[in-house]
């Protein structure tokens, strides 16, 4: 990575331009400025003309300046803060600067804006970005990536930081994680460039941390196909091995059109929820769902992924976790499901409530949501979800899923049924 300019603090940046990239060029929405350790934004009045109201939520659409309150996100709207990394992407930003003889203590929230720039989820641009001119060998070594990312994620040092933030830098997520460029037809790897060449699409693969069970990568596409057989949406996603034999996890890019741009904004975002710390419930984003889309088959669909993820133990399915995507005639539409796997919280109970029960959620909480937001046939939801848990011994095996964790998995499923 180029050196920056942020060696003092006075050249801290007190201004980003904010723009947005569907399939054309670039259009200008507006300015974030920094002034007196608060963060004004403002709509460019050319943009408001358009009628594409970004985040109807918490942001104004108007030509007013808004400041947004300092918690949850430091200052910024949720719109912008869904374009910052979360866990494994502030790992990486952390190692860049350091190279750099900085800490994050040293630069702003502008500036890691800046970092972003053209490379962030969605379609959202940030400009005058802190670029990374290098070009990097277009062929990606799955084994290399790995040893690499365990060097960082275990705080070694890594010679090839500069590589990693390029491919991980705006990722979401503690896993480490790439942007990458797949062809599925071929099974080449490229780094993820904003435009590829034809045959490549933008996908994701995720990587085990160290402290993964070795089977994650199954145990999460095992998840994909029993949620395909619920007839949950989700994006597709593959198994991809490594030349030893490694596999991990990867999975089509939905914020992505070829190489043409989609919005996005997660329900963290659109609601200033801390994800960390959240009252959010399936009932909020029900009715946030409604709030974009008005329409029952969106509030049925958020339903429907709720009962998955009661009944097959997804616990970590935080306001982060449920997203939505606009196009530019300014369409939203409740994104497809991801991050579907087994998983539990650090109080074992799920991080988004069901009916206002965390712990224990099941049928009941189900059928008083659907009758609150007039879903009907919420039984019959719930029978498809228990029918595709129901294959999880077969399709687990053809996924490569250990027989240890079949069989554990598979208890905790018996565990939930009712």
């Amino acid at each position: 990575m180029k050196k920056s300019n942020l060696n003092k603090r006075s050249e801290r940046r007190k201004l980003i331009n904010v723009s947005i990239q569907f399939s054309g060029n670039e259009i200008e929405v507006g300015k974030l400025i920094l002034d007196n350790r608060l963060v004004h934004f403002k709509y460019n009045d050319e943009f408001l003309a358009l009628g594409l109201n970004l985040s109807p939520i918490k942001l104004n659409f108007n030509n007013s300046i808004q400041i947004a309150n300092p918690d949850p996100f430091h200052g910024i709207f949720g719109v912008f803060d869904d374009s910052l990394p979360d866990g494994w992407g502030m790992r990486l930003l952390s190692r860049a600067l350091e190279k750099q003889g900085l800490s994050l203590n040293d630069i702003n929230i502008l500036d890691q804006l800046a970092y972003i720039g053209d490379s962030g989820k969605g379609a959202l641009i940030y400009r005058p970005a802190i670029k990374n001119e290098e070009k990097f060998s277009d062929k990606i070594d799955i084994d290399r990536l790995k040893t690499v990312m365990n060097e960082v994620y275990n705080g070694i040092s890594s010679e090839v930081i500069e590589e990693l933030m390029f491919l991980g830098g705006s990722s979401g997520g503690a896993r480490p994680k790439a942007n990458v460029g797949y062809n599925p037809n071929t099974d080449e790897l490229m780094h993820g460039y904003n435009i590829l060449p034809k045959g490549f699409e933008h996908w994701i693969i995720k990587f085990p941390s160290s402290e993964d069970p070795m089977d994650i990568a199954n145990i999460e596409y095992a998840y994909y196909k029993m949620a395909l057989s619920a007839n949950i949406e989700m994006s597709e996603c593959r198994l991809l091995e490594s030349a030893t034999g490694q596999q991990v996890f990867a999975t089509k890019r939905f914020d992505r059109s070829g190489n043409n741009r989609i919005h996005m904004h997660s329900m963290a975002g659109l609601t200033h929820d801390n994800f960390r710390r959240s009252s959010i419930d399936y009932g909020h984003i029900i009715d946030t769902a409604h709030t974009l889309e008005n329409s029952a088959s969106a509030r049925k669909k958020v339903l429907h992924l709720a009962a998955f993820n009661i009944y097959s133990h997804n616990r970590d399915d935080h306001s982060k976790n449920f997203s939505w995507l606009m196009d530019d005639s300014g369409k939203w539409s409740l994104a497809p499901a991801y991050d579907l796997t087994y998983s539990s919280t650090a109080i074992d109970e799920h991080s988004t409530t069901v009916d206002g029960e965390g712990a224990n959620p099941g049928r009941n909480n189900i059928k008083n949501l659907a009758e609150y937001f007039s879903i009907s046939r919420p039984e019959e939801l719930i029978e498809e979800v228990q029918e595709s848990l129901a294959q999880w011994p077969v399709i687990a095996k053809e996924c490569g899923v250990s027989s240890d964790s079949i069989k554990r998995i598979q208890a905790k499923f018996e565990q939930l049924r009712d």
